[in-house]
């Protein structure tokens, strides 16, 4: 698995992830997925991603994305 792929991943869990809780928890939880999709529209203007430098410390491979 490479870097990219990994981030796609990490934010698609997310985004259930939040959908999920603010269904079967409370209706705020859906801030958590506005949040993941603010961070990935700004990922995709600059290039910055919090997640994609954890995964790039913790050794995966960078893909053609995140370099």
């Amino acid at each position: 698995m490479n870097l990219d792929r990994a981030v796609m991943i990490f934010a698609g869990c997310v985004v259930l992830a939040g959908v999920g809780l603010s269904y079967a928890v409370h209706p705020w939880w859906i801030a958590l997925t506005v949040f993941a999709g603010l961070n990935m529209i700004q990922a995709g203007f600059t290039g910055f991603c919090p997640a994609a430098m954890v995964f790039k410390a913790i050794g995966l491979r960078p893909g053609n994305a995140f370099r």
